[in-house]
């Protein structure tokens, strides 16, 4: 489905949301520019070019060192034969090399696509299928146990690989090289022509131009499970990452050279793709990057150790800000207090014990976003300004527009759009969350037909089904009430049972499984499974979990497994999840007994 081209994203003032909560000083539309990322970047080098960029294993970049490295390892890309609309696929954790990577692969036109470092071979597999890659980076200490398994099934041309502390060299380095020394990890890479990342930088910087419509050429492809089951491609164009930065920006209070960005989120996820990555950029500030997350020690102990002047941005689940809630020896880090003051929880509700505690221990402010992967992936938060209502979703990003539609049939028009002249509101009009802006995506890569179930047109305008399903109040937010595909929402990360189901029956000894979320009050939502075996199988439960761990990434895993005598059907043959839901001891203690059509 073709993006509408002369659609400028400006909202009606009058709607409702505007109203109450709204920032003051985030303007309700601001003019979307057609650039690409680089675009950004460059303008931004141009501004703050001696001011610190990245922060990572005691090493300091600049923006002018950053661009530096982007267009070098871009004009090698290019000589290696990296040509526009081509993949580069990035195995790699947070690291200084994945942010200069994602950079100069879409300087030459071709597309980013992050491989997250938990996947198992199957599920990286997988994902090489869908994006096709040219050209695959990797990090060194991961390639043996994680790709060379399925290397030779994947079709790449190019392989680069790197150390986690290449381009980490800086005199903070030095320094501390004693204390990392032995703890860097490394790894062998056996791989035919393999080339040697730093070698990469050998070079002049001399960048081919190429022309992109910024509108329709990618700029990344972030898998997603979207509202129709098995993880697919989002194809996000540099007008999406632009413009869903740019709103991040205003609403976190518009340009501030210096701010910093706590880096914790995976890159390969789009909620750090934007909001720690892009946005940081957009507002002119630093990033402070960690291999893999911290413990809260570490954390707070960096927090307090890195000059911060501005402040912080923290993103993240409400996992992580629940840690800092409960850090009873917080007080030993007397620096954090009030560093944190730009705090945004997603990937599921954050509850008011949780926001009320960090703010007591840290001093911090933080308030509930809402995104998904189609949009880029942010679409709403609260007020970080100001009063912000507790358990709702905030408000529409400047340029963004919501409504509630029939969860049956979206052609049947708009519940509630939040119009001054608009009635139905509350719970007895919930429905599906539809959304409307420069964020959405502009397709599933190569599924057109699920493109087609998820982008709807409704007076001339392209609207995004997030399958959330919820309903509007009279001021304009909207409160979630569950979700119209069985999403299971593990520590924030999200968690596909169709999925899990396809890679447990990858078992011989399992012949169905159904795949739930079970509350569970540390993890939000604990992964269930519910198993039946194949006949003569002798597995147990235990010998299940441990399957499990060789062949999935830790928030698949189920949690909880169970061995039953038959998977319920119903008629056509459809695994009947809920069921067995519903009818769970620890779902019934949460939730009440089920209803009469539903019990077992």
């Amino acid at each position: 489905m073709p993006i509408k081209k002369d659609d400028d994203y400006q909202v009606n003032e009058n709607k409702r949301w505007f109203k109450k909560w709204w920032p003051e000083n985030v303007p309700h539309n601001i003019k979307f520019e057609e650039k690409t990322i680089n675009e950004l970047l460059d303008e931004q080098v141009g501004k703050y070019g001696d001011q610190n960029f990245l922060w990572f294993l005691e090493t300091w970049v600049t923006y002018k060192q950053f661009h530096d490295y982007v267009k070098k390892l871009a004009t090698s890309l290019h000589a290696l034969g990296v040509r526009k609309g081509d993949v580069v696929a990035l195995h790699l954790p947070n690291s200084i090399q994945y942010i200069v990577s994602y950079f100069a692969i879409t300087r030459i036109g071709a597309i980013a696509s992050g491989i997250n470092p938990t996947y198992q071979p199957m599920e990286i597999l997988h994902q090489l299928h869908i994006i096709k890659p040219k050209m695959l980076i990797v990090l060194d200490a991961l390639y043996e146990p994680y790709l060379k398994p399925i290397i030779d099934k994947a079709n790449i041309e190019i392989l680069a690989y790197t150390n986690v502390a290449d381009l980490a060299h800086g005199l903070g380095f030095k320094r501390v090289l004693g204390k990392l020394l032995g703890k860097i990890p490394k790894g062998k890479v056996d791989y035919p022509g393999a080339i040697k990342f730093m070698d990469l930088f050998d070079t002049e910087p001399k960048v081919p131009k190429v022309e992109i419509d910024v509108k329709t050429h990618p700029v990344t492809y972030i898998m997603t499970g979207g509202t129709t089951g098995l993880p697919k491609a989002a194809v996000l164009t540099h007008f999406n990452a632009v413009s869903n930065a740019i709103q991040c920006k205003y609403w976190l209070g518009g340009e501030q050279p210096g701010l910093g960005s706590v880096g914790v989120l995976p890159l390969f996820h789009s909620f750090a793709h934007t909001v720690v990555m892009n946005t940081t950029l957009a507002f002119g500030g630093w990033i402070m990057l960690f291999p893999r997350p911290p413990s809260t020690e570490e954390l707070l102990e960096t927090i307090e150790e890195l000059p911060s002047p501005q402040g912080l941005v923290y993103a993240g689940a409400e996992i992580l800000f629940k840690r800092l809630a409960e850090f009873e020896d917080i007080k030993d880090f007397p620096g954090v207090m009030g560093k944190l003051k730009l705090c945004v929880s997603g990937a599921g509700p954050l509850h008011r014990p949780v926001r009320d505690a960090f703010v007591q221990n840290t001093g911090g402010r933080i308030v509930e976003g809402y995104g998904l992967t189609e949009s880029t992936p942010v679409v709403s938060a609260g007020n970080l300004f100001g009063e912000s209502p507790i358990g709702v979703i905030g408000m529409p990003f400047p340029g963004t527009e919501w409504g509630i539609w029939p969860a049956d049939d979206f052609d049947k028009g708009p519940l509630c759009l939040g119009d001054p002249d608009d009635t139905k509101f509350g719970e007895e009009n919930t429905g599906e969350l539809c959304v409307h802006g420069p964020q959405v995506m502009l397709e599933y890569l190569d599924k057109p037909n699920a493109t087609a179930e998820i982008i709807r047109e409704y007076d001339g305008k392209l609207w995004l089904l997030t399958g959330d399903i919820g309903f509007m109040n009279e001021d304009g937010t909207v409160e979630l009430r569950d979700r119209k595909k069985q999403l299971i929402k593990y520590k924030g990360y999200s968690v596909y049972p169709k999925e899990v189901e396809e890679l447990l029956m990858k078992n011989e000894g399992i012949s169905e499984a159904a795949v739930a979320g079970i509350p569970h009050e540390e993890f939000g939502e604990a992964v269930k499974a519910w198993v039946e075996l194949t006949e003569g199988s002798t597995l147990t439960v235990e010998d299940i979990k441990e399957w499990c761990t060789a062949n999935m990434t830790h928030y698949k895993r189920p949690y909880y497994v169970e061995i039953i005598s038959e998977v319920p059907k119903n008629l056509i043959g459809k695994v009947q999840r809920r069921i067995l839901q519903v009818n769970d001891p620890l779902y019934k203690k949460v939730h009440g007994e089920p209803q009469e059509q539903d019990k077992v």
